[in-house]
């Protein structure tokens, strides 16, 4: 097993880090907003934006389970490896959950998604304004959730290169000296 991540694999880690950031940005500053045609438009960008990220995390998907990922380093107590795994999984099940959420909230709300203004995406559900604010709540929690668990993820990277000294960060940065 190779002791370094594939450059396929960063890239998508990258990638996705940057456009999740953005759309917990962009999410938690349109939320307030007033209704608005700058409002409506910065929903179809972050709707536009879900579907992408929903359609790459099955990529992403694809390309961990045929292309594993290093070890841990063999030092690090079980406990700790259990939450690392266990954080993985917490964050990959959130990039397909809170999309889908979006996705379901939108169809419950009456309002399809067009990704980029051309391409209509089905309603999964039938409008229902209640199910739609029942939706809306659990696609915010998700979010908080995903925030919560990122910041878990940053740190825990953080603590593996600042305190235990190891390659847990390096391996995944976009530059390294090593290459598969």
């Amino acid at each position: 097993m190779s002791e370094r991540y594939t450059s396929t694999a960063k890239a998508l880690h990258w990638l996705m880090a940057v456009l999740f950031f953005g759309l917990l940005a962009l999410g938690f500053y349109m939320q307030d907003l007033p209704l608005s045609p700058e409002k409506l438009k910065l929903y179809s960008w972050h709707k536009w934006a879900g579907v992408t990220a929903f359609l790459l995390v099955w990529v992403r998907l694809f390309w961990r389970l045929t292309h594993r990922p290093p070890a841990l380093p063999a030092s690090m107590p079980r406990a700790l490896q259990f939450a690392a795994h266990t954080g993985h999984f917490l964050l990959y099940a959130l990039m397909f959950a809170i999309p889908l959420s979006g996705w379901l909230m939108s169809s419950a709300k009456g309002f399809q998604t067009v990704w980029f203004g051309v391409l209509p995406i089905p309603d999964l559900l039938s409008k229902n304004k209640e199910l739609g604010d029942l939706l809306q709540t659990v696609h915010m929690s998700l979010n908080l959730l995903f925030a919560v668990t990122i910041v878990g993820h940053v740190g825990a990277a953080l603590k593996h290169h600042f305190i235990d000294k190891d390659d847990i960060l390096t391996r995944m940065l976009p530059v390294h000296s090593r290459e598969n």
